[in-house]
């Protein structure tokens, strides 16, 4: 029986579902008719057959301690050798409830307080909270924008900051959030091959990994082999079929001492097995999810071709970046010349409209906006009106 659910035009009601992107608005202080596209999970439904899966397990109606079997490593397995091409071992895997519980595990098993941990802003937000929130210290390699509107690593930068600042953990992001690159297999060793040279530690989030546009994946542990012995390679099906709120995510780690401290520090907080929907949604997904990925691919790379046309007829003056991986679009409002906190306020109180403000993602992201681009087509053209009927009037 072939997938059911490959209709991504039709659009859902998501109120009143306890939807973070849809019933908070009040309580974030945001209006609450306000058109949400910040968080990134999806407005589509996910595959049939996760849904059949799901149901079968909520008719069985008993819903006690759970784990993952042999069958459920193989499924996950497959999906890591087929999409990226990279083998695993059943004993590299740590299962979290999520990414960033993970990151918070990794920063507290490899540094000490007080202890340096590098990341590339702009970036997704959590980062620096969990290297903040556990007392280290916050250091920023500032990725570049060159006139291509693309962003590139400054290595020199990247080398220098770790050798000054005594760097012991960087936190990578491939795909990127919110810049949208999916970084090459030489950028990729560039990077490496530094952190190799000064014992750094890498932690690579790799949660878009499904989402990629511009060419293959890389996995950062898959780049040399020598890559394994400081690679934490964070995955998880949660972006890909939009079922984030089941809490299910992949650590792998090759080495062993490694995975030994961040076992530690999992077991510190009293976490233990996953939650049986998250099990049961993850192995439907990984084994049947294909084609309804793929057809979700096509519906994003459409959807941020229509915003860059969109965008360069009716408002030239935002700039899109080239969306080569991840579902989040990168919009440069710079040119208005507002502040961050203009822009923001026109955006949500005349706009009508809730994305995540760049400075979110660090000062570098200071006039910029990322939209998800994750939705049926109509309301991403609903969003798109609302911008021009504010923006559009300013010379």
């Amino acid at each position: 029986m072939g997938e059911k659910n490959l209709d991504f035009d039709t659009v859902i009601d998501r109120r009143d579902t306890k939807s973070l992107k849809y019933d908070f608005a009040v309580n974030r202080g945001r209006p609450k008719d306000v058109l949400p596209l910040w968080v990134a999970d999806m407005d589509f439904k996910t595959s049939s057959y996760i849904i059949e899966a799901l149901e079968n397990t909520v008719k069985h109606g008993i819903f006690g301690y759970s784990e993952s079997d042999e069958e459920y490593f193989n499924v996950v397995s497959s999906w890591m050798k087929r999409r990226y091409d990279w083998d695993v071992k059943g004993n590299w895997l740590i299962k979290t409830p999520g990414i960033v519980y993970a990151l918070a595990m990794a920063v507290r098993a490899y540094t000490e307080e007080g202890d340096s941990v590098l990341i590339q802003q702009p970036v997704y937000y959590p980062f620096s909270e969990v290297v903040e929130d556990n007392k280290r210290r916050l250091v920023i390699n500032e990725l570049v924008q060159h006139e291509d509107g693309k962003y590139y690593i400054d290595y020199e930068d990247f080398e220098n900051k770790i050798v000054s600042e005594n760097v012991k953990l960087f936190i990578l992001c491939n795909p990127h959030n919110p810049v949208g690159r999916v970084w090459t297999k030489e950028e990729l060793a560039t990077i490496g091959d530094i952190c190799l040279k000064h014992n750094v530690i890498v932690v690579s989030d790799e949660i878009h990994a499904d989402f990629v546009f511009a060419r293959k994946h890389t996995v950062f542990a898959n780049v040399k082999e020598e890559y394994k012995d400081i690679s934490i390679v964070c995955t998880s099906p949660s972006k890909t079929f939009n079922i984030a709120g089941l809490q299910v995510s992949h650590i792998f780690i090759a080495n062993d001492e490694l995975r030994k401290s961040f076992v530690e520090q999992v077991n510190g907080t009293g976490y233990s097995q996953l939650n049986l929907p998250g099990l049961v949604a993850c192995e439907a997904a990984y084994k049947y999810g294909d084609e309804w990925l793929d057809a979700v691919l096509k519906v994003i790379r459409s959807n941020a071709e229509y915003v860059d046309a969109y965008l360069k007829e009716k408002l030239p003056k935002v700039k899109m970046t080239e969306l080569e991986g991840t579902y989040l679009v990168w919009l440069d409002f710079r040119d208005y010349g507002l502040s961050d906190i203009e822009l923001n306020r026109m955006i949500i109180h005349k706009a009508g409209l809730w994305l995540d403000r760049g400075s979110l993602f660090g000062k570098a992201g200071e006039g910029y906006q990322r939209i998800n681009i994750a939705c049926p087509r109509s309301i991403l053209t609903e969003a798109l009106d609302k911008l021009v009927s504010v923006l559009g009037a300013i010379n």
